[in-house]
Order: C-alpha cells, then structure tokens, then sequence
C-alpha cells in the first residue's frame, strides 16, 4: 500500500512547491482573511486596497501597485549587480549571461501568484506582523522599524524552502528573505516585496539557465 509520504516523494520539486504555496496560502486565510472584519490592512495584507471591504476604487489600486513596483525596482538595482557577481563566483561561472524563460509572460505571473503571494501573504503578512505585535520592534533600519521578527521570519522561511527541497543551499533565502520583510515593513504591505521576491526568483533562474545550471 502507498503511503502519503511515498506519493509526496513522487512528486516532482515543482509540484511539492506548489502543494507548499497552496498550504500556506490556506493557512493565511485560515488565520486572517476568512473574517468579515479583518483588518487586512492591518496585517500588510490589502495589496493596494484590492482586498479591502469594500474594495478600493481601481485607480487608487493601481497607484499603489506602481509604487510598489518602484520600491522593488529600486531595491533590485541596489541589489542584483552584488547577487550576479557572488552567484558567479559561487558557482564558478566565468560568463555571466541571463537568459529569460520559454514562456516569459507565464513565468512572470507563476512567479508572482503562484510562488511570491502565498509565501509573502504567510511569512510577512502574517508570521511577520503576528511576532512583531508580540515582540515589538526595536531598531529603525533606514526608515523601517524591525525587530526578531525579521530574523525568525526570514529563518522559518528559509527552512520551509528547505522542507520542499532538502539541499543547504535552500537555506540561502534567509538573505533575500530579510529584505522581503524590510519592504513589509518599510511600505506596510507585502505588494512591494511580493514583486521584489518575483524578481528575485526570475533573476536566479535566468542566471542558472545561461549558465547552463538547469
């Protein structure tokens, strides 16, 4: 007789991390957006007053979106030229190229909804926001108040990656996952850390695939 253990053993990593993404977007709902009178605001949770109650009117949505898309962009240009040369050298790759994926469009928007918006609606909306009403937040870091939270946010998020897949090298999303939760905390929501987070994961894997990694 089949266990669940072996059908889930049987699953490729991109399922397994798909069953993860639904988890995790159920457990939030569970948790914070099942209730009428949730305060999604609240918890970095109203991607732009989207799911308000009532929603927001759509210009002020898209407004919203177009400045956390500048925050993301902002951050990535900080951010990627340091992340493409340690990749380099971490993988001993003397020519840096990226290639885009087959299907880019598919792959913008699988990285947005189906990867970035479970993990950041969970580990920033609401583990981050639940440790820091707990805990509190103690230290202003370039105009974002953090405290534990960030850092036992970013370790829990770190290990679940490495629950889907175990190698250690999953546990290098403990770094991006700081900045994830700094733009929670920084623009109090999770829309300019969801884009960042997608970007984060289009640019490792055009890195892998012009480098010839996968």
């Amino acid at each position: 007789m089949t266990t669940a253990r072996g059908r889930l053993g049987e699953l490729s990593p991109a399922q397994r991390a798909l069953l993860v993404a639904l988890a995790v977007l159920g457990a939030t709902w569970l948790l914070v957006l099942r209730r009428r009178d949730a305060d999604v605001r609240g918890w970095g949770l109203s991607l732009g007053g989207l799911l308000d109650v009532p929603p927001a009117p759509i210009h002020v949505t898209v407004r919203a979106a177009i400045v956390a898309l500048g925050w993301a962009s902002l951050i990535a240009l900080l951010v990627f030229p340091a992340f493409a040369v340690g990749f380099a050298r971490w993988w001993h790759v003397r020519h840096i190229e990226w290639t885009p994926p087959p299907k880019l469009v598919d792959a913008v928007l699988g990285q947005l909804v189906v990867v970035a918006l479970p993990e950041e609606a969970f580990f920033r909306g609401y583990l981050q926001t639940s440790l820091d009403r707990a805990w509190g937040r103690r230290v202003e870091i370039f105009g974002a108040k953090v405290g534990p939270a960030l850092l036992v946010s970013s370790a829990l998020f770190a290990l679940g990656h490495l629950a889907t897949i175990p190698h250690p090298a999953r546990l290098a999303v403990f770094f991006p996952s700081l900045v994830f939760g700094w733009l929670r905390a920084r623009t109090g929501g999770i829309g300019a850390g969801l884009a960042f987070h997608a970007m984060c994961n289009l640019l490792s894997d055009g890195l892998a695939r012009g480098s010839g990694l996968h």
